[in-house]
């Protein structure tokens, strides 16, 4: 149940859940979902986020930045650190597609117990993620829970958001979160 298209209407007057990563992130993601009507509240969980200062800064970012755009923010502060670890670990490389899951499949209890009409998250405006990856897990979650997956690819947003978030002095981060990405950020992959 993925839904992608250039119909405002589709979303229009729908409640809907977005998974956030990062304040950064959520510019473009937020601006084009209002833009297209949703009613759009945030949802924070990132157990993947490492070290804990980190996560902590990034949480911090997010709900100042929610306060300044209205964005009703609901935030899981669990630092599931060590199943994340366990879980990623166990795919070696492909270790993004466990932290989608884990991440998303939260997300979507969530939407399902607080009456959401669809989700989407922050991680579809990113060039750096895997969206194919993203789409498919979304589509699973999706099926599994009753709630619309709501795909959108907002890549070309990219520069307007890195714009932005640097005109806020925003706290930006240098990789995705996790300690492998971090390693491969300052180590070279």
């Amino acid at each position: 149940m993925s839904e992608q298209t250039g119909n405002t209407a589709d979303i229009a007057d729908r409640k809907i859940l977005l998974h956030i990563c990062c304040a950064p992130c959520s510019i473009y993601t937020v601006k084009t979902l209002r833009g297209e009507g949703a009613h759009v509240s945030g949802y924070f969980y990132n157990p993947n986020i490492h070290p804990y200062t980190e996560f902590t800064k990034r949480l911090t970012t997010l709900e100042q930045y929610a306060k300044i755009i209205l964005l009703p923010l609901d935030v899981d502060t669990s630092y599931e650190l060590d199943p994340f670890l366990a879980g990623a670990m166990a795919l070696g490389r492909d270790r993004c597609l466990f932290c989608y899951r884990m991440r998303l499949e939260r997300a979507f209890q969530r939407a399902a117990e607080s009456g959401f009409d669809a989700l989407t998250t922050t991680l579809l405006y990113s060039r750096h993620q895997r969206h194919d990856d993203i789409k498919r897990t979304g589509e699973e979650l999706s099926a599994a829970h009753g709630i619309p997956f709501i795909y959108r690819d907002l890549r070309s947003g990219w520069q307007e958001g890195i714009n932005e978030s640097k005109g806020l002095n925003m706290y930006r981060q240098q990789y995705c979160g996790c300690i492998f990405s971090e390693k491969e950020r300052y180590r070279g992959k």
